[in-house]
């Protein structure tokens, strides 16, 4: 099993030992069996209730299913599953039978996923019933696939993984894997482009439990998990799987969208006591009328990531839960995250400092470090990274540079430390031959009381050139008026240097974004061109 240890002394870098033979899903389950946790809740979903010993049968019945289909070692498998028990299931019973596999979003449409199914030459579907509809019409154009399975119902033509898992027995002799094999893909959001499936080794998961989860949240047995953020990509898998096992935790999963009336509703029947959520959830959950009250949960620790925190949610949520949250970044590449605010050391409008066992740097467009308070591009060298972009080496070699990983995100460093997300590589303006983060302008705007989202980009003025252009989606019970768009351009000015603040301000219904949250500024450039 996986161990933490340090390196030379007390001062060194944390490692995580992880032997040549391992297999991560063997680890993530045996190590609550021998510490007596099989009677344990490992998972409450909106049917049932799964302790620790039916979580290891459940997962050693499907990787009979898998055997039983002939699915052999390497090969993938897709699944699009909701937040349910048979995502843990059939993820962990096709890592511990080395079959690797491919954990896709539930939000996207037919294309998307027939794509995703011959790049990954999957062999085996694995689908929610309600998702079957987005696959329906395209199965039968691909040549790899061989077995469709149906979770949570039937649907002709499709194996339901219910009557498979009753046949098959519950016992299972964990494959022989070593730590550097490929053990699991996560499609990237292909927000530019074709999704990039990521291929992550064995020893990838348990590095990021034990370098971020355990010192960073200070899981351990006795909390109860909720993510909003769901298992099917990486901030979501880490939170809801790979957390709460490698200590023995209690996890709450939702199979439904995360509304703030759905997650309100999960937060005060189970009282978690760690919460995970993306930014543009809790801006919606702080400006509900049926928020609950502190006395109500049970929190405390907040996580947030996929998209830079705002400052002022951050300090509007503390103010009312009593409980701060932790702004993070992580990637699909790095799995989980490497940059973090900390308890007790919370500074909002950063994103903290490196997480132990991870380095990180801000590179210029020169190829050289920038200096503090300067912007430059962040890259990450730590030990869960990705081992490529499958099918595709010019992706990699774009992004994978021998140890360090480049993250496409731009950053600013305090001089004590924090780091200061500034927005993405292909968003950030230059305004007067001096960058703006559309963040910064963006983070202003909403602490304006009739702001609750607003996306900035950049788009030509008259003479060409580039000024910032804001989108804004106003609280429940706001007017957009003409008055009101030179008021919030008025205000931006008297919080940033005035030649940061939106030339342009047009009133929206919704910002479009990806299924984990970030805002899609390109299709908002894409608008504004046409």
């Amino acid at each position: 099993m996986a161990q933490l240890s340090r390196a030379d002394h007390s001062s060194s870098p944390p490692q995580v030992h992880i032997p040549r033979d391992y297999n991560a899903a063997h680890d993530l389950i045996e190590r609550n069996l021998a510490a007596g946790r099989a009677g344990k809740l490992a998972y409450i979903d909106d049917k049932g209730r799964y302790t620790y010993g039916e979580l290891a049968q459940r997962a050693n019945r499907f990787a009979n299913v898998l055997a039983a289909l002939d699915v052999r070692q390497e090969e993938r498998i897709l699944l699009c599953l909701l937040d349910t028990i048979d995502f843990p299931t059939a993820f962990l019973g096709a890592i511990k039978a080395g079959v690797v596999p491919v954990a896709t979003n539930t939000l996207l449409t037919p294309a998307d996923y027939q794509f995703m199914l011959r790049d990954s030459r999957a062999r085996v579907l694995v689908v929610s019933k309600l998702l079957w509809p987005n696959f329906q019409d395209i199965v039968k154009d691909i040549p790899t696939l061989r077995h469709i399975i149906v979770a949570d119902g039937e649907v002709p033509g499709a194996e339901p993984l219910a009557a498979l898992m009753a046949a098959a027995g519950d016992e299972f002799q964990v494959a022989e894997t070593t730590c550097d094999d490929p053990c699991f893909w996560l499609y990237s959001s292909g927000s530019t482009g074709k999704p990039k499936g990521t291929v992550h080794l064995h020893s990838n998961l348990m590095q990021t439990a034990q370098l971020y989860a355990v010192p960073t949240i200070g899981i351990d047995e006795d909390d109860l998990v909720f993510s909003a953020a769901k298992l099917f990509f990486a901030y979501g898998l880490g939170n809801g799987l790979t957390f709460p096992l490698a200590v023995g935790a209690t996890t709450v999963l939702m199979a439904e969208r995360p509304t703030p009336d759905a997650v309100f509703k999960r937060l005060r029947e189970h009282r978690p006591t760690i919460f995970n959520c993306v930014p543009t959830l809790y801006a919606s959950m702080l400006a509900h009328p049926n928020r609950p009250q502190r006395d109500e949960l049970r929190l405390r620790c907040c996580t947030s990531a996929g998209e830079a925190l705002p400052e002022e949610i951050g300090k509007q949520w503390s103010a009312h839960f009593g409980v701060d949250i932790l702004d993070g970044i992580g990637s699909t590449e790095m799995l989980h995250i490497f940059l973090s605010n900390r308890p007790g050391e919370v500074r909002y409008g950063t994103t903290g400092k490196p997480v132990p066992g991870y380095e990180v740097r801000l590179v210029g467009d020169d190829g050289n470090a920038v200096a503090p308070g300067e912007v430059g591009e962040l890259q990450i060298r730590g030990p869960s990274s990705a081992l490529q972009y499958w099918n595709n080496l010019e992706k990699s070699r774009a992004t994978f540079h021998g140890a360090w990983t480049r993250s496409g995100d731009k950053y600013s460093i305090t001089a004590d430390g924090y780091y200061v997300y500034a927005g993405r590589s292909d968003d950030m303006l230059k305004v007067g031959g001096i960058y703006v983060s559309p963040v910064e302008v963006e983070s202003a705007l909403i602490t304006h009381e009739a702001v609750l989202e607003a996306a900035v980009i950049g788009r030509e003025d008259d003479e060409k050139l580039i000024k910032p252009a804001a989108y804004v989606v106003l609280k429940a019970g706001q007017a957009p008026s003409a008055e009101l768009a030179e008021e919030l351009k008025r205000y931006v000015k008297s919080r940033l240097a005035p030649f940061k603040y939106p030339r342009w301000l047009e009133f929206v219904d919704e910002l479009p974004k990806t299924a984990t949250g970030k805002i899609q500024r390109f299709k908002l450039r894409a608008a504004a061109r046409s």
